[in-house]
């Protein structure tokens, strides 16, 4: 499994299923793998963060240097894994644990007031200066009960987003 000239099989497809806790069809994972063969230009079973940018609305998202981190050198089941927080059927903690992961951007298990600035930067650019989104930042963390010198926690944010109606889905075609 993974090389474009390669053909997933009934037992490849089952597998990986289950590695994404069965919330894609087994025709999505055939979607999902011809895109994935798509993508793996050079056949390695994995894809680079070069090939990962090919794809217009990845290379466009201002989260996509964030994103690179989380996605260089999948292979095509972690690459299924990684979209199912995407998939209509994630539970909300599957959904707020990717965002989590998006702005723990050094994996050391807290959030910080600069890790959300920096997310903050990269979404806003040059729309607001520094001291504006530092204002506006602190000002959510006083209103939520944190301090600037706080760390967030995974339990933190699904607290602040468990309640969210947070919508992430994307349709996967099928052929």
């Amino acid at each position: 499994m993974g090389s474009a000239s390669s053909m997933l099989t009934q037992y490849d497809i089952e597998e990986v299923q289950q590695h994404c806790h069965n919330l894609f069809s087994q025709q999505e994972i055939v979607s999902l793998y011809h895109r994935f063969c798509q993508l793996d230009r050079n056949a390695k079973g994995f894809i680079s963060a070069d090939e990962f940018l090919s794809v217009p609305e990845f290379a466009m998202n201002p989260l996509s240097q964030r994103l690179l981190k989380m996605v260089d050198g999948l292979n095509f089941k972690d690459f299924v894994a990684f979209l199912s927080a995407f998939s209509s059927k994630a539970s909300m903690q599957q959904k707020i644990e990717l965002i989590f992961k998006v702005y723990d951007s050094d994996c050391n298990g807290k959030v910080s007031f600069n890790d959300i600035m920096e997310v903050l930067r990269d979404l806003s650019g040059s729309f607001m200066s520094n001291e504006q989104r530092e204002q506006v930042l602190t000002q959510v963390f006083k209103e939520a009960g944190y301090t600037r010198d706080s760390y967030l926690t995974l339990a933190d944010f699904i607290k602040v987003f468990g309640s969210s109606g947070l919508n992430m889905d994307v349709e996967v075609p099928v052929d």
